[in-house]
């Protein structure tokens, strides 16, 4: 881990791009648009640590306790979390935001989202 400098790109690995990722469950995606990819770009040996490029369709997720500590940067789409007092927040292009673990929320990506992540267990 010590002395990497890593840049993540939008496009996944420049070699093979994406992979299919299964983070997601079927029933969640709003419209039959199932395409969900992934690219870790960075995780330390125990997977408590990973940097990556996620992207996914349109979906709808009510989540009671968001299972990792998240922060985001939106490459492309849409997305809305509404957080467990009702409060809604839209994220496009550019906005970076973060999602503490535990928290309740619903998850609703609105229009094909990609975005960049940081995740720590």
């Amino acid at each position: 881990m010590g002395d990497k400098v890593i840049r993540l790109l939008a496009g996944g690995d420049p070699v093979s791009g994406m992979q299919k990722s299964d983070m997601t469950a079927t029933d969640a995606f709003t419209s039959d648009d199932h395409t969900e990819l992934n690219h870790t770009f960075f995780a330390t040996p125990d997977d408590s640590v990973l940097a990556g490029v996620w992207e996914c369709a349109p979906c709808r997720e009510e989540i009671d306790s968001y299972p990792v500590h998240e922060m985001m940067t939106v490459i492309s789409g849409k997305l809305t979390v509404t957080n467990g007092d009702g409060h809604a927040e839209t994220f496009t292009a550019g906005d970076t935001f973060y999602i503490a673990k535990g928290a309740k929320c619903i998850w609703h990506i609105e229009e094909t989202l990609r975005k960049f992540y940081m995740i720590v267990e």
